[in-house]
């Protein structure tokens, strides 16, 4: 499967970085790293192009007509894009350019509180027949069995992101000898937090609970804490409880 990233702000790079897994992308162990990520994937190839648009701050608030100026001439061809946090005008610009690449599906994650143009976009999509989600935060990136969205389905299994899964094994003493990471948050996160659940003991629930909220925030994880109306909390504790949950689901 062929990628193209099309981003604004630091996300977008970092999403791209932990794609690539290159090899002084993840620092956040610092002196204690272990190389945990090293050689275990990389989608370099699959990655086709990015492009880095102008902050929406940093644009009109309303492009209209001009949309093309800050848009590429021309896109490669792919099966699927990454949109990230690109201006509203410009992204309900891209569902009709981007067919023309041959590009059959479109993530658009939300990290911020900011208002997109969801059912525009959504509406735009299905009438050029491109599958599209709106996963927020990104590391909530799963789909329902009946919804049918082939691509994005086959983009969660063959790159190993969504919503976080993992493997724990536990020694007899009861703490955590091992966490494996069967799929990670798109930044990478989820294999800093595992390898940071190593010799905890698994029924101190607070210390356990504790040590996942420490080093998902230290990655840093950098969704908006900003209230979100739609979720009626903060991107970033909505994530913190994603990969909570994903501990939990093989520890109970």
């Amino acid at each position: 499967m062929d990628l193209i990233v099309i981003y604004s702000g630091e996300f977008g790079e970092r999403v791209i970085g932990n794609l690539i897994n290159y090899s002084t992308f993840c620092i956040s162990c610092a002196e204690a790293c272990t190389h945990c990520k090293e050689a275990k994937y990389g989608f370099a190839d699959s990655i086709k192009a990015f492009f880095k648009l102008p902050e929406p701050s940093q644009l009109p608030v309303f492009i209209e007509d001009s949309a093309s100026e800050y848009l590429p001439n021309e896109f490669p061809d792919a099966d699927m894009a990454i949109v990230s946090e690109i201006h509203n005008d410009l992204l309900l610009e891209l569902p009709t350019i981007l067919k023309d690449s041959g590009i059959k599906a479109m993530i658009v994650p939300q990290e911020s509180a900011a208002m997109i143009a969801r059912p525009q976009v959504e509406e735009i999509c299905d009438r050029e027949r491109i599958e599209v989600v709106f996963p927020k935060p990104f590391c909530d990136l799963h789909l329902e069995p009946q919804e049918d969205k082939p691509l994005v389905r086959r983009f969660i299994a063959e790159f190993g992101i969504g919503r976080p899964e993992v493997r724990v094994e536990v020694d007899k003493g009861g703490r955590i000898a091992h966490v494996a990471v069967l799929r990670s948050a798109p930044c990478g996160s989820t294999w800093f937090v595992a390898k940071q659940l190593e010799c905890i003991e698994v029924e101190n629930k607070r210390e356990l609970y504790d040590r996942i909220s420490e080093s998902h925030h230290s990655y840093p994880c950098t969704a908006s804490m900003e209230k979100d109306r739609e979720l009626g909390d903060t991107i970033l504790h909505r994530a913190g409880y994603i990969i909570r949950a994903a501990v939990e689901a093989v520890l109970l």
